[in-house]
């Protein structure tokens, strides 16, 4: 019985330890302000809010219209290639989602090209240059927060851009992600990307 309760506490503390892991976010110890902005160290407006595409891409996106309706940042960009070659960019699609919901145009960036997250990270940080931004908040799923903040500090580490991390939570991820096998192979394929990431600089 002892052996039992001793697996599944091991089983919970792995389980917790790698969720929190995997979904760092900047503003866990903001105070609540109605969702916006303070004058706290941390907790200030950024230069612009920085959305991936991939995984759930709509509910990415409406994560980061609620920031920028919060006034945390005056810009938006959405990065992302097409999904289906003949059709939009994944990048301008968010464009439209965000305009319908109350974004104008003119605080839209998008970047077209990227198709995986390293890309997102390099052609996000050349649209960043372009447009004198040095502090970002990025918003992506929670189980792939670990992960892009890792390509994306490691593209942008030259140009000492501040990035902050606001994970969402979407259709494929939440706090009950360890009841599905889809939660699990999504941790464990963000997890094996971050180790591929350590060893050889970059992941896909």
């Amino acid at each position: 019985m002892k052996w039992l309760l001793a697996i599944l506490t091991i089983f919970i503390v792995m389980t917790v330890g790698l969720g929190l892991y995997l979904q760092p976010n900047s503003f866990a110890l903001c105070p609540y302000n109605q969702g916006k902005p303070v004058t706290r160290e941390g907790c200030a407006p950024a230069g612009a809010i920085v959305a991936i595409s991939g995984g759930d891409t709509a509910a990415r996106t409406a994560a980061a219209v609620e920031l920028y309706k919060n006034e945390w940042a005056p810009v938006l960009m959405f990065s992302g290639a097409a999904e289906d070659k003949d059709g939009p960019s994944n990048a301008a699609a968010m464009r439209l989602d965000a305009i319908e919901q109350g974004v104008p145009a003119g605080a839209i960036l998008i970047e077209e090209m990227s198709e995986n997250t390293n890309q997102n990270a390099r052609m996000t940080r050349d649209l960043l240059r372009r447009h004198g931004i040095s502090d970002i908040i990025l918003v992506t799923s929670g189980y792939h927060m670990r992960r892009a903040m890792l390509e994306f500090s490691s593209m942008t580490s030259e140009d000492q851009i501040t990035i902050r991390s606001s994970p969402t939570y979407d259709s494929h991820w939440g706090w009950w992600w360890w009841l599905t096998p889809r939660g699990w192979w999504l941790a464990l394929s963000e997890f094996g990307g971050i180790m591929s990431f350590y060893l050889g600089g970059s992941t896909s």
